[in-house]
């Protein structure tokens, strides 16, 4: 169970609404605004699948963007720890973001362990029916730990690192997502085309042939 953080409101502010809608910008892109909701233990391949799937909606000539979950914080979320408490705000504060990607009508991906099914559902919660894509990345914790390409699973083990997901801190699987893909038996380019696909058979993005030259490895 997750605790949930407060924010603080700022008195006398009143929501200026934009002479430009999501609407117009998504037609001018000739797509729908999607978010692409990347959960899974850490080693997964959620970013590695994040980018592949990026750089191919690119060769398609898609407005897209991809948040990662390291990268984020490094600037954004750079004063949140790993406590339950940082991760509830950790997630709290990258929806607000790519709430307004979506305003912007791109399509984007976060690449997040985002371990709690609470904090995933309110992250659902801020966008528009249809909108949230919640993308499992379902990969054993053996394969995880055996790839452990930042070296994190060997420091979790030996107790340098606290609230590591999957070892002792909790990890929420995924219910009912939209989109399941296994990176211990597809590959990243199987991964990707998958999720492409998705997109276009749900109508997000044009449907087209595409040929995928990604040749990424899973991370």
């Amino acid at each position: 169970m997750t605790t949930q953080t407060t924010t603080m409101k700022t008195e006398n502010t009143v929501w200026h609404k934009p002479q430009i809608s999501k609407l117009q910008r998504a037609e001018l892109k000739k797509q729908k605004p999607a978010l692409l909701w990347y959960t899974g233990l850490s080693g997964s391949g959620k970013s590695t699948v994040a980018n592949a799937v990026d750089a191919l909606l690119f060769t398609l000539g898609c407005h897209s963007y991809l948040l990662d979950g390291d990268n984020v914080r490094h600037g954004l979320n750079g004063d949140l720890g790993f406590s339950d408490e940082a991760r509830v705000e950790n997630i709290r504060r990258i929806s607000e973001v790519a709430k307004l990607f979506l305003d912007a009508g791109l399509v984007v991906s976060t690449a997040f362990i985002s371990p709690f099914a609470s904090d995933r559902a309110l992250a659902k919660a801020k966008l528009e029916e249809g909108e949230f894509i919640e993308v499992f990345i379902d990969t054993p914790i053996s394969v995880c730990e055996q790839r452990d390409p930042k070296g994190l699973y060997k420091k979790a083990r030996a107790g340098e690192i606290k609230d590591f997901t999957g070892i002792d801190s909790t990890y929420d699987v995924p219910v009912a997502p939209q989109i399941h893909v296994k990176t211990d038996t597809q590959s990243i380019e199987q991964c990707a085309e998958q999720i492409v696909n998705y997109l276009m058979a749900q109508g997000f993005i044009p449907a087209q042939a595409f040929t995928s030259t990604v040749t990424s490895t899973p991370a």
